[in-house]
C-alpha cells in the first residue's frame, strides 16, 4: 500500500532542513534504491522557500511507514511541527498502470 507521509516544518527552521539535507536526500535514495519511495519534494512557501514535504512510500501497514518517517533525518533533527501519515491511492497518471 502506498501512504503518503506530509511533514510541516516548524516555523523559522529553514536553516535546520538546509543543515540536514544531505542526509535527508541520501535516506530518500536509499528509499529508492530499496523500492520503497514513490515519489518526494517539498512543499514551498510564498517566497518559494522550503516549508514542509511530501514523501510516498509503499508500506505494509500504518506502523510501517511511521517507522520510515521516524526515520527521516528531518524528523530526528525536529524540523517538523505536524506529520500526517494517510494511506493513498495513486489512480490517475500513475506509471504503474500505464
Amino acid at each position: 500500500m502506498i501512504f503518503a507521509i506530509l511533514c510541516k516544518d516548524k516555523p523559522g527552521h529553514l536553516q535546520t532542513r538546509m543543515d540536514t539535507r544531505p542526509e535527508h536526500v541520501a535516506f530518500l535514495n536509499d528509499l529508492n534504491d530499496k523500492g520503497t519511495l514513490k515519489f518526494a519534494g517539498p512543499f514551498l512557501d510564498e517566497d518559494s522557500k522550503p516549508c514542509g514535504s511530501l514523501v510516498a512510500i509503499v508500506a505494509a501497514d500504518k506502523a510501517e511507514a511511521k517507522a520510515i518517517a521516524d526515520s527521516d533525518p528531518y524528523a530526528k533533527a525536529g524540523l517538523f511541527e505536524r506529520v500526517e501519515i494517510r494511506p493513498w491511492n495513486w489512480v490517475f497518471n500513475n506509471p504503474e498502470q500505464a
